[in-house]
């Protein structure tokens, strides 16, 4: 039987319509600075829709997934994506290397620091752990992208991992974005810095003393939080 996301995304919809907060969704929007409309249904609510419609949900194929996927992000809330990425979470065993192009489109599409952190620390991040050979090429390019999202997602990706973090690769994609003038690169360097400080916090002060001069104000600050606790 052919797989048909449209009823999942029809329910989802359904679920959002029924705790819409008008007086909320101006405030997120607002918060988000978007045009996209909202329904005023924040994280807590949207998690408790995930699981009471994710064990119903049954992929049988990576084209299964990236439909599902797709088709909750067509949807015009904000919120419908925001699921459509929690679900893309969900169903572990698809977050894999033939994922790479449907993560890098949402991020296209979605230009935006909320749909891009997650996408990376989620999700490019699994798939950097399980595959790290395979997606540091793919990285590699991003790093190169004119997109700046693009650009943030492939620093980002290693935000989550901890001891697998592979500290050249960090340090190399902070030093290659350090002249980049734009908000959102120089706030990602330093919360990558600042989370690798968690695990190896020498390692980062010694960086950020040896690049002072290279690294922006807002990075080394960001970077910092944690070092100086």
């Amino acid at each position: 039987m052919t797989f048909n996301p449209s009823p999942i995304a029809h329910r989802v919809s359904q679920h959002l319509q029924a705790l819409a907060d008008p007086n909320k969704a101006e405030k997120m929007a607002a918060y988000m600075k978007t045009s996209m409309p909202f329904y005023g249904v924040q994280a807590g609510p949207r998690d408790q829709i995930v699981k009471a419609i994710a064990p119903n949900i049954h992929l049988a194929t990576h084209d299964d997934y990236v439909a599902l996927i797709e088709t909750l992000w067509a949807l015009p809330h904000r919120e419908e994506k925001y699921i459509a990425i929690r679900l893309a979470r969900r169903f572990k065993p698809f977050i894999s290397l033939a994922s790479l192009p449907l993560y890098e489109r949402l991020i296209r599409d979605g230009e935006w620091w909320d749909f891009t952190d997650e996408i990376a620390t989620h999700l490019v991040g699994t798939v950097l752990k399980k595959s790290p050979d395979q997606t540091w090429p793919t990285l590699d390019r991003w790093l190169l992208n004119p997109n700046l999202w693009i650009r943030r997602a492939a620093l980002l990706a290693q935000n989550r991992l901890k001891s697998h973090t592979d500290p050249q690769k960090l340090f190399a994609y902070c030093l290659h974005l350090a002249d980049e003038e734009d908000f959102f690169i120089r706030k990602a360097i330093g919360w990558a810095l600042r989370e690798y400080a968690r695990t190896n916090p020498d390692a980062v002060r010694t960086f950020l003393t040896q690049h002072h001069d290279t690294l922006s104000p807002l990075s080394i600050r960001e970077a910092s939080k944690h070092l100086e606790r």
